[in-house]
């Protein structure tokens, strides 16, 4: 099997644990080319992590020739830009989630990568990890026989980080939303990932506290096309001892419920409560970028289409910008 030698297009946090050196631990994938526009910290980021290129210009890295493939890791304003650029090239691209800025980008993106036929991964990882592929098995299972609603609840407490200057997530004009963009497309998609796709959904979203631009507040309802019926809370904005992150699916049998951001599962049957626990993985993405290697290489389908990333986008952008019944 061919080695897929990788370029990052952005070098911030989350690259330097849950992504970033999942490249090198993976088989058959090298992290050799990394891009950053502030010159002492792509140096820096480099060699903390012994990569061999590193540049100020995407430019640059999308067309060495020795980078097979493209990660994309900047806020979502610049997914569109960067992806097509790329695809451009020739080169496969595996993009953060949220998949772009917009329902108008992520459409432009996946029709892209349809009419060159260049392969394009949006980065729902969360489907590849032990607990949530767990609780798929349960579901499959019928574990906790037919199922019949789904719910999310997920309260935060505000980290203080209140200027969009120096934190992209609250500034729409570069994350597409506030928190609720950040966090719920791995809520969302694994939503669709255990349950099918969605027949109608409504939302509506507010800004309680007043402390950013963006909203802070996010409720919504989806009914999927199997019956299942679904509702979503979201608040960002809670006292620092409500904070919650509930993942609960209710069946004629029984229940399971997790949290997204956790490392356990509760499996409620009768009167029986079994708590299932797993091992936080060392770097998040390690096993969803094994499946988009073999992809990449023609071994396996797409991890996660841009078919599949616009389902939450469309439900996203519906429960934050618009309050009337949509359909995918």
């Amino acid at each position: 099997m061919k080695t897929i030698r990788w370029g990052m297009i952005g070098c911030g946090s989350v690259t330097e644990v849950k992504s970033g050196p999942a490249f090198n631990k993976a088989p058959h994938s090298k992290l050799i080319a990394v891009m950053r526009r502030d010159a002492e910290k792509v140096k820096q980021y480099a060699q903390r992590h012994q990569v061999p290129y590193y540049f100020t210009d995407a430019s640059e890295l999308i067309n060495h020739p020795e980078v097979d493939a493209v990660y994309i890791a900047t806020p979502p304003k610049f997914h569109e830009a960067y992806a097509i650029a790329a695809m451009q090239a020739g080169k496969p691209v595996y993009v953060e989630k949220p998949m772009g800025l917009d329902v108008a980008a992520c459409e432009r993106m996946g029709a892209y990568s349809k009419q060159t036929g260049v392969p394009l991964v949006i980065a729902h990882y969360r489907r590849a990890l032990p607990l949530f592929l767990e609780v798929k098995k349960l579901i499959d299972t019928k574990a906790i026989g037919d199922i019949i609603s789904v719910r999310i609840e997920m309260l935060k407490y505000d980290s203080g980080l209140l200027d969009p200057v120096e934190n992209w997530r609250i500034d729409p004009s570069l994350s597409g939303g506030g928190y609720f963009y950040d966090l719920a497309p791995h809520q969302l998609d694994l939503v669709f990932y255990f349950f099918g796709k969605a027949k109608s959904y409504k939302g509506k979203a507010f800004n309680k506290a007043n402390l950013y631009k963006a909203e802070d507040t996010v409720n919504g309802e989806i009914e999927l096309e199997n019956g299942i019926q679904f509702k979503g809370n979201w608040c960002f904005c809670v006292d620092k001892g409500e904070e919650t992150d509930i993942f609960e699916i209710t069946g004629s049998k029984g229940k399971i419920s997790f949290p997204v951001f956790g490392h356990s599962i509760t499996l409620t049957t009768g009167d029986k409560e079994e708590q299932i626990h797993f091992e936080p993985p060392k770097h998040n993405q390690q096993n969803f970028i094994e499946k988009i290697v073999n992809y990449f290489n023609d071994i396996g389908e797409n991890p996660c289409s841009p078919e599949d990333a616009l389902q939450s986008m469309r439900v996203m952008e519906a429960f934050v910008y618009g309050s009337n019944d949509s359909k995918l």
